[in-house]
């Protein structure tokens, strides 16, 4: 890469903004293709001849702009075209990403009984201090970390469900088993965070890093309250399909 007669000093535009605009041109332009390890800050630094710190605010720009991913212990890549995530009765993870190509995957991170706040009881039509059973899952598409999901589940209605979960590894195939086949989406809430220490960890961003939070009621055929879950989605790789 010619870098160094590609940014010029003072004419009044910040060098890592012409250093971002530069390579933002060579992601469009195809030079990075999707998927494609960015060189490393050392490499582009010498490229440029600029310092590391000049570099790493320009990949700051283009990862908060869904150009880049960022992705703790591999590097930075060129960001994949974000994965379409329907909003509808019927979503599943699985099925949405084995849809549009890619491999889904994930693993339990936990689990626990629990007793019902007033905000858990509320949607899940039980009293506050009623017990509810507690998953915590990743999940990811093609090795690449996407959703970190707590579940809260009416123990009353779905007693075994994580020990099906565990031996099944779907959500959607253990609440089957359970009787509750054709369950569906009631409600959505999307909402605009940024990732703990915790989410941070299992998604492999920074502290900080914008996510998107969606909460949701899953519901039996007849309309009973099942399951109540709130996801956290890596923000630059989803975009989210409002389905009427």
């Amino acid at each position: 890469m010619q870098g160094l007669n590609k940014i010029e000093r003072g004419r009044g535009v910040s060098l890592w903004r012409q250093i971002a605009e530069r390579l933002q041109h060579e992601i469009v332009a195809g030079t990075y293709k999707p998927g494609t390890q960015l060189p490393t800050e050392i490499e582009l630094a010498n490229d440029y001849e600029v310092n590391r710190h000049t570099v790493r605010r320009a990949i700051a720009s283009l990862t908060e702009n869904g150009f880049l991913t960022a992705t703790r212990g591999r590097g930075t890549f060129v960001a994949d075209a974000p994965i379409t995530y329907p909003i509808s009765a019927r979503t599943r993870f699985s099925e949405i990403i084995s849809a549009q190509k890619r491999q889904p995957g994930g693993r339990l991170i936990s689990s626990t009984e629990e007793v019902a706040d007033e905000e858990i009881a509320k949607h899940l039509h039980i009293e506050s201090g009623d017990p509810v059973l507690r998953i915590e899952t990743l999940r990811v598409a093609d090795g690449v970390p996407i959703t970190v999901a707590t579940i809260w589940f009416r123990k009353d209605l779905l007693p075994d469900l994580v020990p099906h979960y565990a031996e099944l590894g779907s959500i959607s195939k253990a609440m089957a088993r359970a009787g509750y086949e054709n369950y569906k989406r009631d409600k959505s809430w999307v909402t605009a965070i940024a990732a703990t220490t915790h989410d941070a960890r299992l998604l492999q961003v920074e502290i900080g890093f914008p996510l998107m939070q969606i909460t949701s009621v899953n519901v039996s055929e007849s309309g009973e309250p099942l399951q109540y879950t709130r996801s956290r989605f890596r923000g630059e790789s989803v975009q989210l399909e409002i389905e009427s």
